[in-house]
């Protein structure tokens, strides 16, 4: 539902401005989050998903490492990066899409390289298993993600849907990539209702992009944000 496309194009195209008629954090943001805190979210898993989640586990089963999950990876561009910065970690990138995740080389069950696992998975449902499996992840990147930056659209931010008590409790260092303050800022205010210690929004500047998108906002000329947050002694009430 809400993975980051990551095509890359050639020659970099222009990307506009995130548009909406939101000048701050949605006015219904806590009310959500207090309607999904402590609730489980029931939504049916995918088969695929299953099947995916069961061939990248059997692979770290074999060669237990730390965890690094890149969150909606695309064509796989940042993974392969991840694994080159952690090489004694395991590189799990998911996406929803054949088609990104093909350009990166992989091709059904999944992608194994080196430290590298590309699988094809509905996010909420991946992170859902990997919760249920007991994983305890070292870092985690959501680069990047949809806007949906119409005010009608909130739950489909990952912070307003129901499975972000999950994302949280997978643990380790979660860290947020966005080109649109509104989102940044809702993630943090999400992030201290749930786990209750402020997390602050930068803005920065990367010396080398870590995605296409990355690199292309920058060409743009728009404003890049992150938030970084410890989430090792989190676990949800759900």
């Amino acid at each position: 539902m809400n993975d980051r496309s990551s095509a890359q194009a050639s020659p970099i195209q222009r990307s506009p401005i995130v548009a909406s008629t939101q000048g701050g954090p949605h006015r219904d943001l806590i009310k959500v989050l207090e309607r999904h805190r402590g609730t489980r979210y029931d939504r049916p898993i995918a088969d695929h998903t299953r099947e995916s989640f069961a061939w990248a586990q059997s692979r770290i089963e074999l060669k237990p490492r730390p965890l690094v999950l890149d969150a909606g990876c695309g064509v796989g561009e940042a993974s392969r990066e991840l694994a080159r910065r952690f090489p004694g970690h395991w590189v799990v990138g998911v996406d929803r899409s054949a088609h990104r995740l093909a350009k990166g080389g992989w091709s059904e069950p999944g992608l194994e390289q080196g430290n590298i696992i590309l699988v094809r998975a509905e996010l909420s449902d991946f992170w859902r298993l990997a919760h249920a499996a007991g994983w305890r992840l070292d870092r985690h990147y959501l680069l990047y993600p949809n806007p949906w930056p119409k005010p009608g659209q909130l739950m489909r931010r990952w912070h307003a849907h129901p499975v972000f008590e999950v994302v949280l409790a997978l643990g380790g260092r979660l860290e947020l990539r966005t080109n649109w303050r509104i989102y940044a800022e809702e993630f943090a205010l999400a992030v201290e209702f749930l786990v209750g210690s402020a997390a602050a929004v930068q803005y920065f500047r990367p010396q080398d992009s870590l995605t296409p998108f990355e690199r292309k906002f920058l060409a743009s000329g728009h404003q890049l944000f992150r938030i970084t947050v410890d989430l090792e002694n989190f676990h949800s009430h759900g």
